[in-house]
């Protein structure tokens, strides 16, 4: 049985979606985003969660935010930022679950693999 493909994504949401992947395809700006699921966070508090200075976690977030993929507000002279929308932080939570589900099987294959030859 084939199954049909009801509606095709539009040329400018398929570039949407690639965009928002190539800016979650780097390790910081995935470590940045996993921090702002779990709250809103200033510059320098990103900074020590992700183990990077405050200069370039400011550069990964000015793309983060140009992609729309984060937002902020000021307050004094701080600027804190969160996660836009729920789409990213599911996008997020599922792409880690994923990497945490494929390492799971890869244990688990490295161990019958193990058990078999011996």
């Amino acid at each position: 049985m084939t199954t049909q493909i009801v509606k095709y994504p539009s040329e400018r949401d398929v570039a949407v979606a690639v965009g928002t992947l190539k800016m979650l395809a780097d390790d910081t700006r995935l470590r940045l985003i996993w921090a702002l699921v779990h709250g809103e966070h200033s510059v320098n508090e990103l900074a020590e969660h992700v183990g990077v200075s405050a200069t370039g976690v400011s550069q990964h977030l000015a793309k983060l935010r140009l992609s729309q993929l984060v937002e902020t507000r000021r307050e004094g002279t701080k600027i804190f930022y969160w996660v836009a929308d729920d789409h990213v932080r599911r996008l997020v939570e599922e792409s880690l679950g994923h990497a945490d589900h494929v390492e799971d099987d890869r244990e688990m294959s490295e161990m019958e693999e193990h058990r078999v030859r011996a």
